[in-house]
């Protein structure tokens, strides 16, 4: 929860400023808050006019690396390096970290092989130090380092901004859960109706032998008489 709050307000901080930045300053902007070490979140300066005039002019390129930093990873970065201005390093850590928040939300198990392919990591020893001190410490992630299985188990993942489209599609993945939990729901009752239908029909068995064996014990308590 502490996480989300700060980035509420950092968010909030880039957007008033960004309220009045236009042109150079609005791209000097997208660089600060990408640099930033606690900002995780981009989507709402992404959405603000002044950000989006940069399209089709000179500083283009920083609002695409803002495209970038809110939906894309380091690997999206290196297969169009030439095309996006040059990282500085605190941004080269930061898409890192974006990076592994994407795949921690993917998968509950992360393979070192995987991580250290995804975020151009050398080694082991690098790559640890990147999840526990920049990751972990910073509250992006939580999990635990398997160093014999060689792979990071996920506990938490914040979540990333939702890419466009994206939250259609979770509207309707939830809805067509919404809607085989109702039939499920029908199912279970129907099934609970039957069973008290059959408990039912139980009992009156249960009554009809009774009674029955109730006639047979009065018919045996009958006291026999033989003509003298």
């Amino acid at each position: 929860m502490e996480v989300e709050i700060k980035q509420a307000e950092l968010v909030e901080q880039f957007v008033v400023l960004a309220r009045s930045a236009r042109g150079r300053a609005a791209a000097e902007l997208i660089t600060h808050a990408t640099s930033h070490p606690s900002l995780f979140a981009f989507s709402e300066l992404l959405s603000l006019p002044h950000i989006l005039e940069l399209q089709g002019t000179e500083h283009a390129g920083s609002l695409e690396l803002l495209r970038l930093f809110a939906h894309g990873t380091w690997t999206e970065y290196k297969n169009n390096i030439h095309e996006l201005p040059p990282l500085q390093p605190q941004q080269e850590l930061k898409l890192k970290q974006l990076t592994v928040m994407t795949l921690a939300e993917t998968a509950k198990v992360l393979q070192y092989d995987l991580l250290m392919q995804q975020l151009d990591v050398s080694n082991v020893r690098e790559l640890e130090d990147l999840l526990i001190n920049d990751c972990m410490y910073a509250g992006i992630v939580r999990g635990k380092l398997d160093q014999r299985r060689r792979c990071f188990e996920v506990q938490f993942a914040a979540g990333r901004d939702l890419r466009p489209g994206q939250l259609e599609n979770m509207i309707s993945t939830l809805a067509t859960w919404l809607g085989n939990t109702e039939n499920l729901l029908l199912t279970i009752q129907e099934k609970i109706k039957w069973a008290d239908s059959m408990s039912d029909i139980d009992r009156k068995h249960k009554k009809e032998v009774e009674d029955k064996a109730e006639e047979l014990r009065k018919s045996i308590k009958k006291p026999l008489y033989t003509n003298l």
